[in-house]
């Protein structure tokens, strides 16, 4: 088959691409499938711009959306799955699933109390951060650990959040390029809960997306090497973007 030089780079977007989707969600370590609870996109691509309209859960998702609400518990371990495409790895042996390793940063989780998880729009809702994970004593960051993990970032959903649905937000901030402004790399998704339990906080500080996030904030904004060229941190501690954890 004869194989032309446009044809071959026709390919190198899809080939070279080293980005993530957000698309399963697991309870106590319980997959719940392939895109159920979850709007999953069907671009891999970050957004770059921190005052994207889409930057609360992305959008061009895979149709039908799934209307399925998943019910967790207070106290439960909530995980999300990142894959490099829908499915997961792009063709055997993929070095760039479920992201490229070169794409260090942190792994966050946001929530946001709404009527109706299944078909809220994000935009103006109020989110409060529930986990984050950033860069260790040792040099790893959340993403390493997320890759060590299969794709996989769990926390535990806090014991006194108030009953109800929500939208819950992952995200992955990517800053192998975050040394000039604008090329910070974010990635996020949306599951949609039910939380019960018998707790009563819906947030002590809560952002906007977008918002929150300012192209020049110091966790956005930065060179993550050290002298010899290690994605390991300069050597100040790193501060991870947006309002701290909830407490409970």
């Amino acid at each position: 088959m004869k194989v032309t030089v446009a044809a071959v780079l026709s390919l190198l977007p899809l080939l070279s691409s080293a980005h993530c989707i957000a698309q399963r969600v697991r309870i106590n370590g319980q997959d719940q499938g392939q895109g159920n609870g979850i709007r999953m996109s069907t671009s891999n691509n970050p957004i770059q711009n921190v005052n994207d309209a889409s930057f609360a859960c992305k959008n061009s998702f895979q149709s039908p959306v799934s209307s399925k609400v998943l019910d967790v518990k207070a106290g439960d371990k909530v995980g999300v799955m990142w894959g490099h495409v829908i499915g997961g790895a792009q063709f055997a042996n993929d070095a760039d699933n479920p992201i490229a390793k070169s794409h260090k940063g942190p792994t966050i989780f946001y929530m946001a109390k709404v009527d109706n998880a299944a078909s809220t729009q994000p935009n103006g809702l109020k989110w409060f951060k529930v986990f984050e994970d950033g860069l260790d004593s040792s040099g790893k960051w959340g993403v390493d650990r997320m890759i060590a993990s299969g794709g996989w970032v769990d926390f535990n959903m806090p014991t006194c959040v108030a009953p109800g649905q929500y939208l819950l937000r992952a995200e992955i901030i990517a800053l192998h390029s975050a040394k000039n402004q604008g090329q910070a790399q974010f990635y996020m998704g949306c599951a949609q809960i039910n939380v019960s339990g018998s707790g009563t906080k819906t947030g002590d500080q809560t952002v906007s997306f977008p918002g929150a996030y300012s192209a020049t904030d110091p966790g956005i904004l930065i060179s993550i090497y050290d002298a010899k060229g290690n994605p390991v941190g300069n050597g100040t501690p790193y501060k991870i973007p947006g309002p701290a954890v909830l407490k409970c």
